[in-house]
């Protein structure tokens, strides 16, 4: 399933499936659901927590830290995922409406090449 040809509501319903069979709605609030992509990101972060950029970038070519932070990165999908799921988000409308937020607010001929 790579990426060109999956779509987000594919991966919505794998993770929607997944979360059926386990009866897992249950637990996953609003609260919940932010609270585990939050720690799911300090995860990643951990990962490169006291390495230089030089060795973050090494890390990430082939190693089995690497395949630590693709781990980590999944979950983060995943929750991202169950969270807009239980909460009835269109994914793309809300990235659409958020870089439309974006353009506006970082003019590229202000911030072209710094922040």
């Amino acid at each position: 399933m790579p990426d060109n040809k999956t779509t987000i509501h594919e991966l919505k319903l794998i993770v929607e499936s997944f979360v059926d069979e386990r009866e897992w709605k249950q637990f996953h609030s609003p609260k919940n659901l932010a609270m585990s992509l939050s720690i799911e990101a300090a995860e990643l972060m951990e990962i490169f927590q006291w390495l230089s950029l030089d060795q973050a970038q090494d890390v990430m070519k082939a190693n089995e830290t690497r395949d630590n932070a693709i781990d980590e990165i999944a979950d983060i999908l995943i929750y991202a995922l169950a969270f807009c799921n239980r909460n009835k988000i269109d994914i793309t409308d809300a990235i659409k409406k958020k870089m439309e937020k974006n353009i506006r607010k970082y003019p590229v001929e202000k911030f072209k090449g710094h922040f």
